[in-house]
Parts: structure tokens; sequence; C-alpha cells
């Protein structure tokens, strides 16, 4: 599936290709960030120290985003008993909700939920 964008500022149209698949890719790395050693799980997509993550894939596990920009934590909510953090890429504005995992840091997740969101 090809959906078009059309970019009002630079007048020209952009095709980005789809796909709603998940692809597990399990990798370990280094945060960006704070320098936390990350072992991936497959399902991996943020550091567990400091919550944040990078912009890397369209989809999920697809490793297909151009931007590479990092993606800050901005907020928590919680949602049928699981905390979902809301990333923002800081380089493009890019946002992306993933749910928090069991080793993420806690205190992290808990100063989260009580600033307000950036907008």
């Amino acid at each position: 599936m090809s959906t078009l964008i059309f970019d009002n500022q630079k007048k020209e149209v952009k095709t980005m290709i789809t796909t709603r698949k998940f692809q597990c890719t399990k990798e370990n790395f280094t945060c960006e960030r704070c320098g936390f050693f990350v072992r991936g799980s497959g399902y991996t997509n943020h550091c567990p120290q400091c919550l944040w993550s990078k912009h890397v894939d369209v989809n999920p596990g697809d490793r297909q985003a151009t931007c590479q920009g990092l993606m800050e934590p901005v907020s928590v909510e919680l949602k049928g008993g699981e905390y979902i953090i809301l990333h923002r890429c800081v380089s493009c504005g890019f946002e992306k909700r993933n749910k928090a995992a069991k080793d993420d840091n806690f205190d992290a997740i808990l100063q989260l939920s009580s600033r307000p969101i950036k907008r």
C-alpha cells in the first residue's frame, strides 16, 4: 500500500510505502542519551534506564526511518493496567506511543508522570 503525502513548503509529492506487519528485530544497543547498554529482546524500543528512544522505524521493527533522531519521553498514561509512554522525536516531531517494559526504571516513569506535557 502506498500513501501520498503533499508537503506544502517544498511543493513536492513524497511517497511512503507502508506495511502493517510487525518485524521482530532483536538488537542490543547503547543508549545515545545516557550511555546505558541495552540487551534487546526483539520488542525493545527504548532505553529502560532513561526511557529515551530513537526514531529508527516507520513500522515497528522495519528500521526504515531516515530521521534517526532521538525521541524524548514526553508523557506517560496508565491504560488497561499498563503504562504507555509517549515519545516525541526531537528532530522531526514524530510521536509514537510505546508500552513500558517490566525492566523499565519505575522511578523514571513516575517522574515522567508528574511533569506537564510538552507541546
